[in-house]
């Protein structure tokens, strides 16, 4: 049974990874930022550390939002740019 966690925690992380990659959208990326913080948060469940995984499982959340964040914040900049004639970047 653990083996079968561990491969779906490192398919997890892969699939994620090459998501984050190769995904043109930001938001998309976030979306497989999350599948890989959820393969990396098992992974570390599977060796047993508790209090490390506790860490991860509310540091991810909070991540994921500062990142969304950014994102918002970058959009805004540069439309404002846009609207105001400075299309360089």
């Amino acid at each position: 049974m653990e083996f079968l966690v561990s491969i779906i925690a490192i398919a997890l992380m892969v699939i994620g990874a090459f998501g984050v990659i190769f995904m043109k959208k930001p938001l998309d990326k976030v979306i497989m930022f999350d599948i890989m913080d959820a393969g990396f948060v098992l992974v570390i469940v599977l060796f047993k550390y508790m209090d490390v995984a506790l860490f991860a499982a509310l540091a991810g959340p909070l991540s994921t939002l500062i990142f969304i964040l950014s994102i918002v914040k970058i959009k805004e900049v540069r439309t404002n740019k846009i609207a105001g004639g400075d299309a360089s970047d």
